[in-house]
C-alpha cells in the first residue's frame, strides 16, 4: 500500500503523538509499503524547534525508510488558548502545497492523526481528489480539551465548532481511537460503528522490560540503593496537573526520608515545577532522556506517578502510561472513578481522585513502605502490557485494518476479528 501520513508531530520528537506516529511510519515501511509523511519541524514537548531544523523552510529527509516533508509553521514562546490556535492553524494552511502535490503520488490512504484537527478537511479532500480512503486517527480530542480546560470558551462559538467537528468526522471512511472511552466518544459524536476502529497506543515490551538489577540512572543521580523512588517522566504540559506533585514531595520530605521523587520532561509548565522545587531536597530534575536509554530511565523508578487534569480524563490517555506498565513497576495515578485511566491502572497500582493530595500522599505512603506490594502490582502491570499493549501486535491489526480499507474483506471464511473496534 502507499500511505500518506498527515499530522503536525513527527519523529524524532520523544515524547506523545510525534513519538507513535513516527514508529508507526517505521513499521509500516519495514513491513514493506511505502509511505510518506507530512509534517511540522520537531518542536514538542520544549515548544521550540530542535538544533538542524527551521520553522519557516520546507525540508524534504528521508528517516527509517520513510520519506518526510517538513512544512513550515509558527511556534508560539508562551503558549495559550489563542496562540495554540494560531499555531495549528499555521501548519494546516502551510502544509496544503505539499498536501497537494502529493495528490500525484496518488496514495491508497491519506491517514491524518489528530492533533492538529485543523488538518482533517483538508486531508479528507485531498484524499476525495485523488481516490484514496480518508483516515483519521485522534490521539486526543482536542476540540472538547481545549473548552473544558477554558483554552477556548464562549457556549456560542463551542456549538459551532463542535457542529463542525462532528460534521468532518462523519466524512471519513474510518475514524480509530486509542480507548474504549474515546470510541464510545466516537459513537456519541455520530461516526457509524462500521466505521470505527481501535488502534490503541502501544510499547516495545522487548525493548522495555524490568532489568534484573538497580538501573543506572540511580547511581549516577546519587541516589542510595535503599531509597524508593517516585518517578514522572513524560511532557510537562497543562493537561498533566503536575503541580499536585511538589506538594507532595513537600508533604512526604520528613514523612518518609527515603523517598526521592525524580521528575523527568519537557514543556510549558515545568518553568513552575523548578520554582516549587527549588528548596526540595527530595526531589531531583531531570531534561528529557535519550529514547535509547528510556528503559533505564524507566526502571529507576519503585512507583511511577501518573497525574492527569481532570477535566481531560476521557478526552486523552497518556501516551506515556504504556512504558510505566511495561517496566514493572505499580502505578500511582489521578483519576476520577469509571474513567477510562481508572479502569486501566486500578488492578496494577493505586488510583487516587482529582483534587485530593491528602489520598494521593496516602497511597504513596503505602507503595512507599510495602515491596511486596509493590511486586505483586507491578508483575500485574507487566502482564498486562505484554497481552494488550505489543507493538507488533497492535500495528499488525492495523495493518490489517488498513488493508479492509483499501480494499475490504468480502471472502466469508477471512475472519475481521483483528480489525473490529474494541468494546
Amino acid at each position: 500500500m502507499k500511505i500518506l501520513v498527515y499530522g503536525i508531530n513527527f519523529a524524532p520528537e520523544p515524547t506523545g503523538i510525534g513519538k507513535y506516529s513516527g514508529d508507526m511510519a517505521a513499521w509500516l515501511a519495514a513491513a514493506g509499503h511505502e509511505v510518506r509523511v507530512i509534517a511540522a519541524p520537531p518542536y514538542y514537548p520544549a515548544w521550540s524547534i530542535a538544533q538542524g531544523y527551521s520553522a519557516w523552510r520546507h525540508v524534504k529527509e528521508h528517516w527509517h525508510g520513510v520519506g518526510v516533508w517538513r512544512a513550515p509553521l509558527w511556534v508560539p514562546k508562551r503558549p495559550t488558548g489563542a496562540t495554540r490556535v494560531v499555531h495549528l492553524l499555521s501548519f494546516a494552511l502551510l502544509s496544503i502545497p505539499i498536501l497537494v502535490r502529493h495528490l500525484f503520488w496518488r496514495p491508497d490512504v491519506v491517514l491524518v492523526v489528530a492533533p492538529a484537527f485543523a488538518c482533517a478537511p483538508a486531508a479528507w479532500l485531498a484524499a476525495r481528489l485523488c481516490g484514496a480512503k480518508a483516515w483519521l486517527h485522534v490521539q486526543d480530542f482536542e476540540v472538547d480539551a481545549a473548552f473544558r480546560l477554558g483554552l477556548l470558551n464562549g457556549r456560542k462559538r463551542q456549538r459551532i465548532v463542535t457542529a463542525i467537528e462532528h460534521w468532518i468526522l462523519r466524512r471519513f471512511d474510518r475514524v480509530s481511537t486509542i480507548s474504549s472511552r474515546m470510541l464510545e466518544r466516537l459513537h456519541l459524536k455520530g461516526v457509524q460503528p462500521s466505521r470505527v476502529v481501535a488502534f490503541p497506543n502501544w510499547v516495545d515490551v522487548n525493548a522495555i522490560a524490568p532489568l534484573p538489577g538497580p538501573s543506572a540512572y540511580r547511581a549516577e543521580l546519587g541516589i542510595a540503593p535503599d531509597a524508593v523512588v517516585a518517578m514522572y517522566s513524560g511532557s510537562m504540559a497543562g493537561k498533566q496537573g503536575l503541580d499536585l506533585l511538589p506538594e507532595a514531595a513537600r508533604e512526604l520530605a520528613r514523612v518518609i526520608p527515603n523517598l526521592i521523587f525524580v521528575l523527568c520532561g519537557d514543556g510549558v509548565v515545568k518553568r513552575n515545577i523548578e520554582v516549587q522545587c527549588a528548596d526540595l531536597h527530595n526531589v531531583r530534575l531531570l531534561p528529557l532522556q535519550p529514547v535509547e536509554r528510556l528503559g533505564e530511565l524507566l526502571n529507576m523508578a519503585d512507583v511511577h506517578l501518573l497525574p492527569q487534569h481532570p477535566d481531560v480524563a476521557d478526552l486523552v490517555m497518556p501516551s506515556k502510561l504504556t512504558g510505566m506498565l511495561a517496566s514493572g513497576r505499580p502505578v500511582l495515578a489521578i483519576a476520577d472513578p469509571g474513567t477510562e485511566l481508572a479502569r486501566v491502572v486500578a488492578p496494577r497500582g493505586k488510583v487516587v481522585p482529582s483534587d485530593d493530595l491528602p489520598a494521593f500522599v496516602f497511597a504513596l505512603m503505602e507503595l512507599a513502605n510495602n515491596v511486596s506490594l509493590r511486586k505483586r502490582l507491578g508483575a500485574s502491570a507487566r502482564q498486562y502490557a505484554e497481552q494488550h499493549l505489543a507493538r507488533d501486535t497492535i500495528l499488525s491489526n492495523f495493518e490489517n485494518a488498513l488493508r479492509d480499507c483499501v480494499v475490504p474483506v468480502r471472502d466469508p471464511n477471512v475472519s475481521t476479528a483483528a480489525i473490529e473496534p474494541q468494546q
